[in-house]
């Protein structure tokens, strides 16, 4: 199952955030805590080198609580500032100026020694779709200023936000990248819902979720569908026994898979099968050295075809 979803408005987006990064301090990124590293826009290292970071770690309610400070651990070190946030209920929201603050504190008492009182700090705020960045705004601004949605892709154009005197906030739409270097990260930014859903097999992904499942955490589904699964389960198994379970039928009593898929994965979302997070650092370390591997061994091919090229000669 290869995923690669990269509408053309998001390359509109891109180019308008190169155009404007100069223009802020801060960088607030929104990640989802299930999935902390795969909706992290690898992009950002390198377009908002030089300013300020802030990571949101959203929908932490849904994330499991230890694999949560795992990651906040995990950020930390590589730099960021980290506030865990539930953007819907408002949890966490009253750090983020806090901290922003504190990140601009000493620029700011630069610039009122040169007498420039009430300059703002100006944030940008940025996430992959359906993170629930809108949502976040509307909470933070306090009134709805942001059109929210449950499919990606609702926000489409740039907006300043003026929060206070000395704070501002410039909106943009979510954003994935051009390709995904690791399956695995579009698999998980599908079962997520950052990816349309339309584009993609329902039963192929709950399939692939399942697997997932199984090995990370096998207990959430026996208890949520009271189906068996042991060493030799297979997920399709798995998938069938939950539309068993729950009488998705079709005509002549075949399961209903298709309708089992898209409730198991609306149930994951919706935190039905308890609070689970997908990946863990140590997983990232494993798919980084799996991908150097991958390349070595790839420059090593081309390296022995060119040598036979060059011994024909």
């Amino acid at each position: 199952m290869n995923i690669q979803w990269y509408p053309g408005h998001m390359t509109k987006t891109r180019r308008m955030m190169e155009e404007t990064i100069s223009l802020v301090d801060i960088v607030i990124e929104l990640v989802d805590a299930r999935i902390p590293y795969s909706s992290k826009n690898p992009d950002l290292d390198h377009l908002a080198r030089n300013k300020h970071r802030i990571i949101l770690l959203n929908k932490s309610d849904l994330a499991d609580e230890r694999a949560t400070a795992i990651w906040e651990a995990y950020f930390v070190e590589k730099g960021f500032r980290v506030i865990r946030m539930n953007a819907l209920k408002g949890n966490g929201m009253g750090e983020v100026t806090e901290v922003a603050r504190d990140l601009m504190k000493e620029k700011v008492e630069r610039l009122r020694a040169r007498g420039r009182i009430n300059v703002p700090i100006r944030s940008m705020i940025v996430g992959i779709p359906n993170v629930g960045k809108s949502t976040f705004i509307n909470k933070y601004v306090g009134k709805t200023t942001a059109k929210t949605g449950d499919k990606p892709g609702v926000t489409r154009g740039k907006q300043w936000i003026k929060l206070k005197k000395d704070f501002e906030l410039l909106d943009t739409p979510g954003i994935l990248w051009p390709k995904f270097e690791d399956q695995q990260v579009g698999l998980k930014l599908a079962f997520t819902g950052a990816i349309n859903d339309d584009i993609l097999d329902a039963q192929t992904m709950a399939t692939k979720f399942l697997a997932l499942m199984m090995k990370r955490n096998p207990d959430a589904i026996k208890k949520r569908y009271e189906v068996e699964i042991n060493e030799e389960t297979q997920a399709h198994e798995v998938l069938e026994q939950i539309a068993i379970s729950r009488s998705f039928k079709l005509k002549g009593d075949e399961p209903d898979l298709q309708r089992a898929a898209k409730i198991l994965l609306d149930e994951f979302r919706g935190g039905k099968l308890g609070k689970i997070t997908l990946e863990l650092p140590e997983d990232i370390t494993e798919m980084l050295e799996e991908k150097k591997e991958r390349e070595k061994e790839k420059r090593e091919n081309t390296k022995e075809r060119k040598a036979k090229y060059t011994g024909k000669k």
